[in-house]
């Protein structure tokens, strides 16, 4: 029951409004457990290393693309009395998640294909292996422009790390494909194995980037310098602000969080230096993005007691 009572939560009720982010998770998953069915009955059928390899690897994706789903839909609750920041780290947290699954499926692969270039076997069945790997190639393919789509209008890390795990996927597809096909008019079984070690490589290389980008947000790495040169241009532009120091910025999901002491002439009424800091706030809040700003108003540059170490 209890198991029951969690999924409910996460399935939408009557009147709930259901993101693009969670709707292309949910795609995701059923596309996934699609190409599980047929890639395993073709990689059975044909004793094919690399078609089965990419049928655990679709396997992974479909685990991959169910946290997500409930990666995003946490991610999406505001911020709560014991959640102050939000929830929007569990996409990081789902980003490196995901980027473990990619590296596990590209060792396994590697070592599937290691074995049969051992113990050698044959591959058979060559015209059902072609017609399931080009149906998956088309399928996944697809999958990928509406979740580019999906990413380029949320700005959601979960489903920028889905888009990157389904593009290695349209390219071991591929790459399977052409293995096949070697075969085919080959006859040279090796080609499979060969061609799986390099699909191997390849996906446990592009996990790495991904790993990489979701432990910085969760160290709460600074915004990126194209950001960081937009807030120094208002906090520039602010005449009255005499100097600013102790400017701190990091990201949670897809909020930008900055906090800045902002440094007037200690004559300057309280209330005046209050509207000119919700000014800054507010440009910076009107840049690209979702923000949080926090500003703290000194009569004083103190900025040598925050100096943050290069």
């Amino acid at each position: 029951m209890e198991s029951l009572k969690f999924f409910s939560r996460l399935i939408p009720q009557r009147g709930e409004f259901l993101s693009p982010q969670r709707r292309a998770t949910m795609v995701s998953s059923f596309v996934a457990l699609c190409l599980i069915c047929v890639k395993f009955v073709a990689g059975v059928l044909s004793g094919s290393v690399a078609i089965l390899a990419s049928a655990i690897d679709s396997l992974l994706d479909l685990s991959a693309s169910l946290f997500n789903f409930y990666a995003v839909t946490k991610s999406e609750k505001p911020a709560d009395l014991k959640f102050n920041y939000g929830h929007g780290k569990i996409e990081s947290l789902a980003a490196v998640i995901e980027g473990s699954v990619i590296l596990v499926s590209g060792i396994f692969i590697f070592y599937q294909s290691l074995k049969k270039i051992l113990l050698g076997s044959e591959v058979v069945h060559l015209d059902f292996s072609l017609f399931v790997m080009v149906f998956s190639l088309l399928v996944t393919t697809l999958l990928v422009l509406y979740l580019s789509h999906v990413a380029k209008i949320s700005k959601n890390l979960v489903i920028e790390a889905d888009v990157l795990h389904y593009k290695t996927d349209i390219l071991s597809n591929g790459a399977v494909l052409i293995a096949l096909v070697c075969v085919k008019l080959t006859g040279w079984t090796l080609i499979d194995a060969l061609f799986g070690i390099g699909i191997g490589v390849y996906v446990a290389h592009s996990a790495f980037e991904l790993l990489k980008r979701g432990v910085l947000i969760l160290l709460d790495r600074a915004l990126e310098q194209d950001k960081l040169d937009a807030i120094f241009r208002v906090l520039d532009s602010a005449e009255e602000v005499t100097s600013y120091h102790d400017l701190k910025t990091r990201q949670s999901g897809g909020v930008n969080f900055v906090e800045v002491h902002l440094v007037f002439n200690p004559t300057m009424l309280l209330k005046d230096a209050h509207d000119i800091a919700d000014s800054i706030e507010c440009q910076i809040r009107n840049l690209e993005g979702k923000w949080v700003v926090i500003t703290h108003l000194d009569p004083c540059d103190d900025g040598e007691e925050y100096a943050i170490s290069d």
